[in-house]
């Protein structure tokens, strides 16, 4: 009874579920309305807000929910249209100038589109040869950026928070660390150092390490000199010096520490040197970005952000580490259901080199751009943000605006002190001058034509733009200057 009822239930669960397999003609419709949908989207950017404040702030999605019953594609791209695509932070904008942004350019959906469809798996090469072969060239193509050696191996990971992970879980096998000696390590960076450092190594079990923060100079960058005299003391007291992290573009100023001054100290002492470059790495692509990124190619690991300063959409992050077994060594594993991807190849797999079994075709996102366009406009992209930076800082300064330091890449940091609080002869009212900034940030962001961020620096409130967007150009600076230029003006001078 049972044999001759189960063909007939499999029969009707198959018809159930063959809707997810539509035909030509359903795909079509379908890629049609997604398409339109897009292309809508892509055509109105320029009129679009930068920032979008709402009563509701999105919770209408919440209309969305998941029932045995579909409501149609149709009605799902109205509500993406409404509540996700409407309110909040634009990050596709030209005028999206806060954090570290990267835009998400088309051609890398394209990409992510084709990966999909495939579902081609990337992880190991028995699986998927052409995939990881492809992976491992565009790695070698961004070790050529950084300047790294034939040793050196690298996976494609979802961010740089993710890459910075691996890569200090590399250098604390490399480094022979232990248990007993988590107590006795010191790792050196600075205040401005990325915080995903500090939480990869509590993530890592490492959160016993002595975290020593290296004083800055009065560009916000590493003191080498200050590094080893922290080592020497902290060697002479006993502990065990490790790893030194180096910034190649902070968050909060885009500052580029002394490379190749740190490298030295840290050679000189036998520490791990890791460097991140999450935001500032592919500036190597540039002159400019080259003087300043130098020193780069001599560290012992290396994380760059392609969703950063390559403008692909977020879930982007190479680590690359100089001795690529090191990395090798760290993720390594046996299972025996594995046996047969386990064959021998001289390509190393994503799987062998990163935590991640299962992953997307995530090279192909950057690949696929770099065929259609080359890299000469990444690299005029670059330059031109740099320039836009440096742009920026001249015209707030001059409409009497405190700037920071000249920027390193594309970041500029600036706040305003209203000339009633400018008193002769008497001391500043920081709070007074801090409340101010915040209003003036607030008021940037109801405005919507263009975002910015906010830090601080040395406990006071900065405002701080980062020119990273592709679609981010001179017409937008200009759009910038107005906002603030008629904002202050209705905060009071």
């Amino acid at each position: 009874m049972i044999e001759t009822a189960l063909p007939d239930r499999i029969a009707h669960l198959e018809s159930i579920a063959r809707a997810l397999e539509p035909g030509a003609a359903d795909r079509s419709a379908l890629l049609r309305e997604v398409n339109q949908y897009a292309e809508e989207f892509l055509e109105s950017l320029p009129d679009r807000p930068a920032y979008h404040v709402t009563d509701a702030m999105g919770i209408g999605i919440r209309e969305g929910r998941v029932e045995e019953e579909p409501p149609g594609l149709s009605r799902a791209l109205d509500l993406l249209r409404e509540h996700v695509d409407g309110p909040g932070l634009n990050p596709a904008s030209g005028g999206h100038l806060g954090y570290i942004p990267g835009g998400g350019i088309y051609t890398s959906a394209l990409g992510d589109f084709l990966s999909d469809i495939s579902n081609r798996y990337a992880g190991v090469f028995f699986g998927g040869p052409g995939a990881v072969r492809l992976e491992n060239l565009v790695t070698r193509w961004v070790a050529d950026v950084v300047g790294y050696p034939d040793s050196a191996a690298g996976v494609h990971l979802a961010g740089g928070s993710m890459a910075n992970l691996v890569a200090l879980a590399t250098a604390r096998d490399a480094r022979g660390l232990r248990g007993k000696d988590y107590q006795q390590a010191v790792v050196y960076l600075t205040s401005q150092t990325h915080h995903c450092i500090e939480k990869s190594l509590r993530v890592l079990g490492l959160g016993e390490c002595h975290v020593r923060q290296v004083p800055l100079d009065d560009r916000y960058r590493m003191r080498p000199d200050d590094l080893d005299r922290l080592i020497v003391a902290d060697g002479a007291a006993g502990l065990k010096p490790w790893l030194v992290v180096a910034s190649a573009g902070t968050t909060d100023v885009g500052a580029v520490d002394p490379l190749t001054a740190i490298a030295e100290v840290s050679a000189r002492h036998g520490l791990w040197y890791h460097v991140d470059a999450a935001y500032g790495g592919f500036f190597g692509l540039t002159e400019h970005g080259r003087s300043m990124l130098r020193g780069m190619e001599l560290s012992d690991s290396v994380v760059l952000d392609p969703h950063k300063s390559l403008f692909l959409p977020y879930g982007s992050g190479v680590l690359l580490v100089r001795d690529g077994a090191r990395l090798a060594e760290t993720n390594h594993y046996e299972a025996h259901y594995m046996q047969d991807a386990k064959k021998v190849t001289d390509e190393l797999s994503p799987a062998d080199l990163s935590p991640e079994l299962t992953r997307p075709f995530r090279a192909l996102r950057l690949w696929l751009p770099l065929m259609i366009h080359g890299v000469a406009p990444f690299r005029a992209a670059l330059e031109e943000k740099c320039l836009l930076a440096r742009y920026f800082r001249h015209e707030v300064a001059r409409r009497g605006f405190w700037v920071g330091p000249e920027p390193d890449l594309s970041v500029v940091v600036y706040r305003y002190i209203p000339e009633r609080m400018r008193a002769p002869g008497a001391e500043l009212d920081w709070p007074a001058v801090d409340r101010y900034n915040e209003q003036l940030v607030e008021a940037i962001r109801r405005d919507g034509r263009v975002f910015v961020s906010s830090t601080r620096l040395g406990g006071r409130f900065t405002l701080r733009i980062a020119v990273v967007v592709h679609r981010t150009h001179l017409t937008t600076i200009h759009t910038t200057l107005t906002v603030l230029d008629e904002l202050v003006n209705q905060l009071g001078k």
